[in-house]
Order: C-alpha cells, then sequence, then structure tokens
C-alpha cells in the first residue's frame, strides 16, 4: 500500500462540546462551562495559557448558551447594544490592555448585558490583575467576576491534543511520532500546536508522510530537547 501523504488543506479545529478533550488540568473549567446557568452573577472569567482550549470552550459555551463570540480587539461602540440583546462571550481581554477606547466598549458590554439579564464569557492569558487594563471601573468588574483557570496538560492529555491536532489537518501519523513527540515538545497546547504545523509543512515540503524520523530531523534542527 502506497504511503499517505499530506495534503495543502487548512487544519480545521473541531469545537464542538463533544470534541473537547476533559482531562484534571481542564475539568473544573469544562464543567463550569457545561454549568453555564448556575454562575454567579451570570459571568464567567476563563484563562489559560496560549492554546490551552479557551476558544474551544468559548464556542461550546456559544452553543449551549445561544451566545455570540467576538474577539476584546474587535469591539466598537456601535456593537455593544445588539451583542447585549443575548449572552456574548469575548475573547483575549488581556489584549486590550493600553486601549483606553475598547476597554470602554467592553465595559459598557459587560453592563448592558448583565443588565439584560444575560451571561458573559471573558477569555484571556494569565491573571487579570496582571493585563493592565488603566480603565479603573473596568479592572474592577474583572477582578470581581468569578474565575476559573485551564492549567497546563499531562502527558495523556498532550497525547491527546496532538491526534487531534493532526486530526483537523487530516493526518494520521503512527503511534510512534506522537510518543516521540511528548518527550521531545514542551508541555503546553502552544508547543503541541505548532510542531504539529511545522510537520505539516515539512511533510507537503518534502513530499513525505509525517513519520518520527521526520520528527527528530525537525526538532533537532530547532533545537534541544526539554
Amino acid at each position: 500500500m502506497a504511503e499517505q501523504l499530506g495534503f495543502d488543506l487548512p487544519g480545521v479545529a473541531a469545537l464542538g462540546r463533544d470534541d473537547f478533550l476533559v482531562a484534571p488540568s481542564n475539568e473544573i473549567a469544562f464543567a463550569m462551562i457545561d454549568g453555564w446557568q448556575t454562575w454567579p452573577g451570570r459571568k464567567l472569567l476563563l484563562t489559560g495559557p496560549e492554546g490551552s482550549g479557551k476558544t474551544h470552550l468559548a464556542h461550546v459555551w456559544a452553543a449551549l448558551s445561544g451566545a455570540k463570540v467576538i474577539s476584546a480587539c474587535d469591539l466598537t461602540a456601535d456593537m455593544v447594544p445588539g451583542l447585549a440583546a443575548g449572552s456574548v462571550a469575548v475573547e483575549d481581554t488581556d489584549r486590550i490592555a493600553g486601549n483606553a477606547q475598547t476597554q470602554q466598549h467592553l465595559f459598557h458590554l459587560h453592563n448592558l448585558v448583565l443588565a439584560e439579564s444575560n451571561s458573559l464569557l471573558l477569555t484571556g492569558t494569565g491573571l487579570p490583575q496582571t493585563w493592565d487594563i488603566g480603565l479603573a471601573d473596568l479592572a474592577s468588574r474583572l477582578g470581581g467576576t468569578p474565575m476559573v483557570a485551564l492549567e497546563p496538560p499531562d502527558d495523556a492529555l498532550l497525547s491527546a491534543v496532538l491526534a487531534k491536532l493532526f486530526a483537523d489537518r487530516q493526518l494520521m501519523p503512527k503511534p510512534d511520532v506522537i510518543a516521540y513527540l511528548i518527550r521531545r515538545i514542551d508541555r503546553s497546547f502552544a508547543a503541541a500546536r505548532d510542531v504539529v504545523c511545522a510537520l505539516d509543512a515539512a511533510s507537503l515540503a518534502r513530499k513525505k508522510p509525517v513519520s518520527r524520523s521526520l520528527a527528530a530531523d525537525l526538532l533537532d534542527k530547532e533545537g534541544p530537547a526539554r
């Protein structure tokens, strides 16, 4: 049988509830999203490292609640009334640090969503105290929002994440590839995403399937193992 080669297809992430990989590092966050109707004050702040699953959980929640999902950086004043008519997930809240105008928009959205008896999910990387939110009223609202964190993955979850990332790109490497990668990459979702992207590109460039030898060659060029 001929070896399967990769095709130049975009990786499409599967963001459904059943696609989310529940493990000890994220089970509390998943339970909070699943039980969103019991959030204190009808709002929640979801934090975690880059690529840890915040976007996935935001879309899971949107499907459960009928919410709209928007990046904090894209928020404008004229969008606020329409968004506040329903529940809203605002992603990457930490990225509006230093943007006084957008912080004002988010402050108004926060207040109007809750005034309309809808729910609000905010996501970001790190603790809100580190986000350099200059608008004191918004910083106060964020500080008073119940928070749940996604933790770095253990090896079992990282293996499952790698398998999912490969599957999103329609790649099916042998199990020894994932076992090898677990020993070599940083224990983070961002590292998993980056290595899968790099292997996909290398596979296409060399017209070879994703294999342990291809992974070794790629990682040896990038630097020492963790």
